[in-house]
């Protein structure tokens, strides 16, 4: 059985076209994945930063609330103190002790009153912060109503192109094999550096049929005959006749 090796520079390029063919035919699914698959990625990260900005604004809106509840309490205490220094004064002796609970009554209505401010701009602070945990719960409800949507476009592209795409991916790799490994080297180079990922490609009306510059006659001459493997001068494509590249099928 000959070896790679073996194979004439005609059978070279007829397994370069076939293996061109195949992968084409990979870029035309994956084309039609497009950017979806990044585009879902993308949304689920931006969903996931979203749900910790959420998390830590209901955090700050429980600490203020907290913050609250301990003013309340410390009002609560005051009022009680209140209450008992206002009974006290009823029943004084000197004006010594009236001064000294006169000062224990208003530092407790001062407390009151400090502690009031601080519940209001407590309060003003959680309306605030309503607002922003509400912005954040719209961004996350329309993103995760456009992350759906891209899920559930990739999802059906994924179900209507797995089989045959599993398909090309096979015969892909068994196309491979039969390729000599440092063509396959320059093959896979060569694709790499083209979006449209084409590093076989016919000679068309004169011309490239990757980078489409003119290729001389006698060039053309030399693709013909299957001589030797022979590339794009411009762009470094691998070149073959239109008449082999259309006889390979896949």
């Amino acid at each position: 059985m000959a070896s790679v090796k073996d194979f004439s520079v005609e059978e070279k390029l007829s397994s370069l076209i076939y293996l061109q063919k195949i992968d084409s035919k990979l870029d035309e699914i994956r084309i039609l994945k497009g950017e979806l698959p990044m585009e879902v990625a993308d949304l689920e990260d931006e969903i996931q930063g979203l749900h910790s900005r959420r998390v830590r604004i209901e955090e700050e809106i429980n600490g203020i609330q907290d913050f609250i509840e301990n003013k309340k309490q410390l009002i609560k205490q005051s009022e009680e103190l209140l209450a008992r220094y206002e009974k006290q004064s009823e029943n004084v002796k000197n004006s010594r002790e009236f001064e000294a609970l006169n000062k224990e009554i208003e530092m407790q209505q001062l407390e009151i009153k400090l502690a009031e401010k601080h519940i209001k701009d407590a309060n003003i602070e959680i309306s605030e912060k309503a607002k922003k945990l509400e912005t954040a719960n719209k961004a996350i409800a329309g993103k995760e109503g456009l992350l759906n949507t891209k899920k559930a476009e990739l999802e059906k592209i994924i179900v209507d192109t797995e089989k045959e795409e599993n398909h090309f991916i096979d015969i892909s790799n068994e196309a491979r094999g039969k390729v000599e490994s440092r063509l396959l080297t320059s093959y896979e180079r060569i694709r790499k550096n083209y979006r449209n990922g084409l590093a076989v490609v016919p000679v068309e009306r004169d011309a490239c049929g990757g980078c489409f510059n003119a290729v001389p006659p006698q060039r053309q001459s030399e693709i013909r005959q299957h001589k030797k493997i022979i590339v794009c001068e411009n762009c470094g494509r691998i070149l073959t006749n239109p008449e082999l590249f259309d006889t390979i099928e896949i």
